[in-house]
């Protein structure tokens, strides 16, 4: 197991900070979008500034996908990023893998909800951080494969 002062879990604890603030940033985002348009999913917030109540309004409808997709795979990546950690990677392939993890969410984020891209952009970074997620849970598993 490597010590906290460790470069790759040093890594591991900045990128994962860094994406607990995007996964907030995104709430924020939600919350700007729907006030920006006077538009709510509650009667009551709907009242209280004057707006209206919609649940299907597409820039508000885009900006609660792109957060949803983070919430699927963000809590995979610090689940996954803690466990390959134990597996003893090597250290700068280790913070590569959590810096591009964490860039290629960003970039979603920004393709899909802040300034809509057309494809195949988004789908390119989806499917980057994607692999990573997956490359580490076969590390995770072939380093531990023996315990069963």
């Amino acid at each position: 197991m490597f010590p906290i002062t460790d470069p790759a879990v040093s890594s591991y604890i900045l990128y994962s900070s860094i994406l607990a603030l995007k996964v907030l940033f995104m709430a924020v985002l939600t919350g700007r979008v729907r006030y920006g348009k006077k538009i709510f999913a509650n009667e009551e917030d709907a009242k209280f500034v004057n707006g209206k109540l919609n649940l299907n309004d597409p820039d508000v409808e885009r900006v609660r996908r792109a957060h949803l997709n983070d919430l699927e795979n963000i809590p995979a990546f610090w689940m996954l990023g803690a466990l390959y950690l134990t597996t003893g990677p090597v250290t700068k392939f280790a913070c590569t893998l959590f810096r591009w993890y964490t860039g290629c969410r960003i970039v979603h984020t920004f393709v899909y909800a802040i300034k809509p891209m057309p494809q195949p952009v988004r789908g390119i970074v989806y499917g980057i951080s994607y692999l990573i997620n997956c490359y580490m849970a076969i590390q995770i598993i072939w380093h531990y494969i023996g315990a069963l």
